[in-house]
């Protein structure tokens, strides 16, 4: 054989893995397009809500006691809801021209199980009823077919049900044998799944029965499975998994583990860009991981740093930017936007 035979052969044989796996092409990379600082004092923040319709983010800043209401188009805060100790979980009812912010209180409020759900007035950014939760209300589902909401409580062990017609009230409690992590509802299969996180399991709840119908326990390869997103388009359920870092797939309506995805540490809130067919995973290390969803399965587009505490975070669909509030920079609450461009 020629040298220079040998020579291109050798050269094939490099080349063929990189291209086969991807790596020959340009990366992926983040990059930060918008930084908003926010006024008022530094504070944890949790769950967000968007108003689609309205270009309008809700952020729950629990460790200042308020909501912010954030201008997507014209990038800068136009309100805020006070009145509240902690707000955690948000959803928003469009429909009614409600959103609706769990609050655990603080203090005694918390010692003594006194936690509330607060509803609030899209239009006025108002207060308007406050229901008993118990424990520490956190994340929730809504049913917009029933008008019904499921408040899961991670403390009190319970779920929460919100309903019926004006003026709505506390319809049902629900036991669920342990710790509430987030819930989300499967349109689909016309199910509220909870997150047990410390049982492990899956619990399914007949919206309009208000009934547990069904107990799913996990593989041990996710342990405690607190954050949950239901992606209906695709028929995939999102758990992350706080406990060792990773995101577990399950297929609708079985529940049926179908992949399992290393996170960053301390993993917390999802969002979905469906639009753009992206999952996106925000943890308590600051650490986010971005994932591709084609034909049921993830592919890993890219994890880094974002910033501390990003364990937040919200998709504008318009741009496909995602949203991050950061607790502290530099000693003041900002708000970072976020964009992945593809390689």
């Amino acid at each position: 054989m020629q040298p220079i035979t040998r020579f291109l052969l050798l050269l094939v044989a490099l080349l063929l893995p990189n291209l086969a796996s991807g790596r020959g092409s340009p990366p992926d990379t983040m990059q930060r397009m918008a930084e908003i600082v926010l006024p008022g004092a530094a504070g944890r923040f949790d769950y967000m809500g968007l108003d689609a319709a309205k270009d309008r983010l809700f952020i729950n800043q629990m460790g200042a006691g308020r909501t912010l209401v954030f201008d997507l188009r014209q990038q800068r805060l136009i309100g805020q809801i006070v009145g509240l100790a902690a707000p955690t979980g948000i959803t928003l009812a469009p429909g009614l021209h409600l959103a609706f912010i769990s609050d655990p209180g603080a203090g005694l409020d918390r010692v003594w199980g006194d936690g509330r759900v607060v509803a609030v007035s899209l239009r006025t950014l108002a207060v308007v009823q406050r229901f008993a939760a118990g424990g520490f209300p956190d994340g929730s589902a809504w049913v917009p077919a029933l008008g019904r909401l499921f408040v899961s409580n991670e403390r009190g062990g319970v779920e929460t049900v919100i309903g019926g017609h004006a003026p709505l009230r506390v319809e049902q409690t629900l036991e669920l044998g342990g710790e509430a992590g987030n819930s989300a509802f499967d349109a689909a299969s016309n199910r509220v799944l909870v997150n047990v996180q410390s049982r492990g399991q899956i619990v399914a709840i007949d919206p309009e029965t208000m009934e547990i119908e069904d107990r799913v326990t996990l593989p041990a390869t996710c342990q405690h499975n607190h954050g949950l997103l239901v992606d209906d388009a695709d028929h995939l359920a999102f758990v992350a998994c706080d406990g060792n870092a990773r995101l577990l797939t399950l297929g609708l309506p079985s529940l049926r583990p179908v992949q399992l995805n290393r996170l960053g540490r301390d993993p917390d809130v999802l969002a979905l860009d469906a639009r753009r067919q992206r999952l996106w995973v925000a943890s308590e290390s600051g650490v986010v991981s971005v994932f591709s969803i084609a034909a049921g399965k993830l592919r890993t587009l890219w994890r880094g740093f974002v910033g501390p505490d990003a364990h937040s975070v919200a998709i504008d669909p318009t741009t496909g930017w995602a949203w991050f509030p950061l607790a502290n920079v530099g000693g003041k609450p900002v708000l970072r936007a976020m964009s992945l461009t593809m390689g």
